[in-house]
């Protein structure tokens, strides 16, 4: 006996909120998957592209820009130190706190993960011309503003 999978009704199927939603689950599989062809995820990314655009900074700096919490960043750290991609070292102004910095080999390890964000972009708005796509991108950035503020 086939079972149909469960459906949404169709009033919050076409709801905003909703296409969001499954928008973004989409885009967060095709980011791990492409991710994962790195042996990495998406904050090993936030991290590394963070160090290479910005420079060096202390964990707890790297933790506010990146959006992660100050223990997770530890751990992300020793696993970026583990591979190479980046060094831990004491900061001369203030011995307690640890200075990261990006190896050669991080940098081009979140160049070749800026590519493949690029291409999950490509897939992920396939349907939609090049206007449609900068319009998107303006209404959402417009949205997450308007709600970052409350």
């Amino acid at each position: 006996m086939d079972h149909a999978a469960p459906q949404s009704p169709a009033g919050l199927s076409t709801t905003p909120s909703w296409l969001l939603n499954q928008t973004a689950s989409h885009a967060a599989r095709l980011l791990s998957e492409g991710f994962a062809a790195h042996d990495l995820r998406g904050y090993h990314y936030r991290l590394l592209a963070t160090l290479t655009e910005d420079g060096p900074a202390s964990q707890a700096d790297l933790g506010r820009r990146c959006g992660i919490d100050r223990s997770d960043v530890v751990a992300i750290i020793n696993d970026l130190a583990g591979r190479g991609l980046v060094v831990r070292a004491p900061d001369p102004a203030d011995r307690r706190r640890n200075v990261i910095s990006v190896t050669d080999a991080g940098a081009d390890e979140a160049r070749r993960m800026g590519v493949t964000v690029e291409r999950v972009q490509a897939d992920l708005l396939a349907p939609l011309s090049t206007d449609e796509r900068e319009q998107l991108t303006r209404l959402l950035t417009r949205l997450l503003r308007h709600h970052s503020r409350h």
